[in-house]
């Protein structure tokens, strides 16, 4: 976005600012964070939202077995993490542009994701799948598809 198309609200600005510094390379910083901040966020929420029963418990709410074992799998959790954390925050980004950098709450998490990205997880993520790779042999996958 150019500076008039921003606005003149504050955050907006900051927000530009730090997503485009350095020839815009705090954008792929951002996308790596923000999947270290989703990934998160659906194991925390699904093991929170994870019903397990003890035996000779019940049911959760009475519920059938049937329904009773998809609570203790934790998709629910996996569900609403998938729809709240990712594609409700890229809906509203997508309809309301100008409002949604001008939220403080999204310089925010901008600043949490790239605080996430800048601790090296999935550069060290390379490092050991090298490792991995050594010990088990593995090949490009033109050798297994052809």
């Amino acid at each position: 976005l150019t500076k008039e198309e921003r606005g003149n609200s504050k955050f907006a600005q900051m927000t530009c600012d730090l997503l485009y510094k350095g020839k815009g390379m705090n954008l792929p910083g951002f996308m790596i964070g923000r999947q270290l901040c989703v990934v998160s966020c659906f194991f925390i929420v699904s093991r929170v939202t994870t019903v397990s029963m003890e035996e000779g418990e019940g049911n959760f709410w009475g519920v059938s077995d049937a329904l009773q074992g998809l609570f203790d799998t934790g998709f629910l959790g996996a569900v609403i993490t998938t729809i709240l954390a990712s594609i409700s925050w890229q809906l509203v980004a997508s309809a309301f542009p100008i409002a949604f950098l001008s939220n403080p709450i999204t310089y925010g998490l901008l600043v949490w994701c790239l605080f996430l990205e800048s601790t090296g997880i999935c550069s060290g993520a390379w490092f050991l799948a090298k490792i991995d790779k050594k010990i088990r042999g593995f090949q490009r996958d033109e050798v297994y598809i052809g």
